[in-house]
């Protein structure tokens, strides 16, 4: 198991380390996980030792959300304050962004992909 988690620390390592060296806005443990990935593709597929270790990170992945847990406690106070400003801000930002991004995605395939059903519909408009 200390191997298989010496293996999985390093491809964290290696994601940091790309991160910060040249993608640094994609974080690095996606990056790490992209390269475990293509680990895995490269050996033909998952060692059992590392799915044995990833099995037991699985098997007792809620004591993660402990720390976030005690936050929530600790801060309890002043959410029970903002708590409404705090949940009325992230509707507005959830729809805000949702209508920015089906927006910029409209404008985009408007630009890049001729045919598109947006401009054959105001086409058959006009004939």
């Amino acid at each position: 198991m200390l191997k298989s988690l010496t293996i999985l620390l390093a491809f964290q390592a290696l994601g940091e380390l790309l991160s910060f060296a040249l993608f640094s806005s994609i974080p690095g443990p996606v990056l790490g996980l992209i390269a475990l990935l293509v680990f895995f593709f490269v050996k033909g597929g998952v060692p059992a030792d590392i799915e044995t270790t990833a099995n037991v990170f699985t098997a007792n992945l809620g004591l993660l959300f402990v720390p976030a847990a005690v936050g929530v406690v600790v801060f309890w106070p002043v959410l029970a304050e903002f708590g409404l400003i705090i949940l009325i801000t992230l509707l507005v930002s959830v729809v805000l962004t949702l209508v920015c991004t089906a927006w910029l995605l409209d404008q985009l395939a408007a630009r890049f992909m001729p045919g598109n059903v947006s401009e054959n519909a105001e086409g058959n408009k006009h004939e």
